[in-house]
């Protein structure tokens, strides 16, 4: 089980990174929580709402779960990007949103493998995966924490539905959030992994790693839905605002995302 952080921890560095920063750099700086996945699609659309508004945005990544427990003690964020929606209705229903936001993308599921590795392991099926596993040639297979990562429940679902989710966990490595799955799988130590699709997408890694996408029945929609804050400020909405133009809708799509 994993356990949340104080409440105190969380003031205590929020406050730590306000000290650290320039004076007045977090006067007209939002906040931003956003999932792992989005973390090679999101940065560009920061730096084009920056470029084109003359406002910028301060991005955290990490597991969906982890910001929606902080958020909920208390943590400076002020748009939050969730992976899974069912963390944006509990936010909404306990009172810490201005209302329910509204849902940016479905994500994807691809088994993801370094570029050296045998092709054979990479199917949409898992059929592969499971005849490695059947016989005995895997080492490791790295997927999201599905304690807290929306990305790792859908893995561990895919792997159910190929029938080797009990057989294969010994064999499972944990990141904390997607985007460390990612390079758990790319690392050399392991045949792969089940992550997001816009992570194996992302120039940074899809010019070391072979992926393969899942099919969608294979585990539940991956609903993905934004919400601000009661902290959100003019910044914030704006950027809010901006995430749900044409412009982001199609640079969502670049990276795999099924845009609503």
């Amino acid at each position: 089980m994993v356990r949340s952080a104080p409440k105190w921890v969380v003031w205590l560095v929020a406050l730590l990174l306000t000290m650290l920063s320039p004076v007045g750099a977090w006067a007209d700086r939002a906040i931003v929580a956003a999932a792992s996945d989005l973390q090679f699609a999101l940065e560009g659309v920061a730096e084009r709402f920056e470029a084109e508004h003359g406002q910028s945005v301060r991005l955290n990544f990490g597991s969906s779960g982890n910001f929606r427990r902080q958020i909920a003690q208390g943590a400076p964020f002020e748009l939050y990007l969730s992976a899974d929606e069912a963390y944006v209705m509990a936010l909404y229903d306990e009172g810490h949103t201005v209302e329910a936001g509204v849902l940016y993308a479905l994500g994807r599921l691809v088994f993801m493998a370094p570029a050296d590795n045998p092709a054979d392991v990479v199917d949409g099926s898992l059929r592969p995966l499971r005849a490695r596993l059947e016989a005995g040639e895997l080492r490791r297979i790295a997927i999201a924490n599905p304690e807290h990562a929306p990305y790792g429940v859908a893995a561990r679902e895919a792997l159910q539905t190929a029938g080797i989710w009990d057989d294969i966990k010994p064999y499972l490595i944990y990141g904390e959030n997607d985007s460390q799955a990612a390079r758990l799988a790319l690392s050399g130590e392991a045949d792969g992994g089940l992550v997001a699709y816009s992570l194996a997408l992302a120039p940074a890694l899809k010019q070391r790693a072979s992926h393969d996408l899942l099919a969608a029945d294979m585990h539940a929609p991956l609903r993905q839905r934004m919400v601000l804050t009661n902290r959100a400020g003019e910044t914030a909405r704006a950027f809010y605002a901006y995430m749900q133009g044409e412009q982001v809708r199609a640079i969502l799509a670049e990276y795999g995302f099924v845009v609503p």
